[in-house]
């Protein structure tokens, strides 16, 4: 078995923290009050991390996620060789590029042209390589109007993304960036998002920090979660940011969460209220509530449905999108001729689906019940996520059952 491209074994990162009892703040002042170096220890020590341990294969995108302070970017800090760990092992194999703060490692005084040059030589270029990439990296960073000028002139965006630049096209063999996306516009995240496709495809390893739990949950197929310094999780995506999500919500952040979904996408409930979706569930072929399954296994989606009005016009609906908003698959009780009659109280309404052909990824639910014409009593807007796992990978999100056949003289080994 190959090592871990990057290994964290019981990693514990301690912090001084001084408070209003010091009375002097520098070597002198302390030797001068005659206190000497008492005068100077800290009041307290605060833990960072404590006793965090994982491991990363080559070629993984991992997330990190987490609440602020949780200890996210003292990880990679740590990662990079920036800090060292007060105890514990962090062990990286390969050239590692780092991205953590905004313009690090960059020469405010000096031009972006020699802050490329300096840089690629810190992240192990030759003067050869940088030359060979030098386009590459201004072209994708888009200064050539500002290659020349000093560095301090240059606005966040376009630190951010020069930055960037210089650690994509380093070729490391891990890449450790945080928080570079909320930085940067709307192209250039997507140009980010396709750098680390590109990573993905040849088979590099990635971490990263985002606040973005959606970005984590569909780019990533594992994350971690760091809470107050430790590791509260780690595992599928999916799971893990719906862990947090539902750890944030316990500690009474339910409204914080409101604003963001505000913000980020229309009402995630609308409708009349004639009938209402109490809940939706995914089940696997043994009928267990199921947040992961493989593609091409069976599935249920029940929906918990209440009439408070006798109806006679009324449609369920279901669709399954990408957590970035795509649809792959809708579907509706009229579209399948299913033709209302009564419905008034309680009731379930079930899809069956013979098997789930997605490709790996993670997905979101939409349920609805709706008059025939569309208007909504109730649509529920990313109900549940949910992640699908297959044993080898496809373009898109459609992984159906097939097979190919061949005539003339082609020829295969197996």
């Amino acid at each position: 078995m190959a090592p871990p491209a990057v290994l964290v074994e019981s990693v514990t990162k301690l912090y001084r923290r001084y408070g209003r009892k010091r009375s002097v703040g520098t070597l002198k002042s302390a030797l001068l009050s005659g206190t000497g170096a008492r005068a100077l220890s800290p009041d307290e020590a605060v833990s960072a991390l404590r006793d965090v341990s994982f491991s990363v294969k080559a070629g993984e995108t991992v997330g990190v996620v987490g609440a602020n302070g949780s200890g996210k970017s003292t990880l990679l800090k740590l990662l990079s060789g920036i800090v060292r760990p007060t105890a514990g092992e962090v062990r990286v194999r390969g050239r590692l590029a780092a991205l953590l703060e905004l313009g690090a490692g960059f020469h405010p005084e000096i031009s972006g042209r020699e802050n490329i040059e300096i840089n690629g030589l810190l992240l192990g270029l030759t003067k050869r390589e940088i030359a060979r990439r030098f386009d590459e990296i201004v072209a994708f960073a888009e200064i050539e109007e500002f290659l020349d000028a000093p560095v301090k002139t240059y606005s966040s965006g376009m630190a951010v993304r020069l930055g960037f630049s210089i650690a994509a096209h380093s070729d490391p063999e891990v890449l450790l960036v945080d928080e570079v996306l909320a930085v940067g516009d709307e192209a250039f995240s997507k140009r980010c998002l396709e750098k680390f496709a590109e990573f993905e495809r040849a088979g590099k390893t990635l971490l990263f920090v985002s606040h973005d739990l959606a970005l984590v949950a569909e780019r990533c197929r594992r994350a971690l979660w760091l809470d107050r310094g430790r590791l509260a999780a780690d595992g599928p995506s999916g799971e893990t940011v719906a862990l947090y999500r539902e750890s944030v919500a316990s500690k009474g952040g339910e409204r914080r969460l409101a604003a963001e979904a505000v913000e980020t996408a229309p009402a995630r409930r609308i409708g009349s209220g004639s009938a209402i979706v109490h809940g939706a569930r995914l089940l696997d072929a043994e009928g267990r509530p199921a947040g992961r399954l493989r593609s091409g296994d069976p599935a249920r989606i029940e929906m918990e449905v209440e009439a408070r009005e006798p109806l006679s016009d009324f449609v369920f609906g279901v669709a399954i999108a990408t957590v970035s908003g795509t649809i792959v698959f809708g579907t509706n009780t009229e579209i399948d001729g299913l033709a209302a009659g009564r419905f008034l109280g309680k009731g379930r309404a079930i899809l069956e689906l013979p098997s789930l052909d997605l490709a790996s990824g993670v997905y979101s639910l939409d349920v609805a019940v709706h008059g025939k014409d569309g208007s909504p009593y109730d649509y529920r807007r990313d109900l549940l996520r949910f992640e699908v796992t297959a044993d080898s990978d496809v373009a898109g999100t459609w992984n159906p059952n097939r097979t190919w056949a061949f005539d003339g003289e082609i020829h295969w080994t197996k």
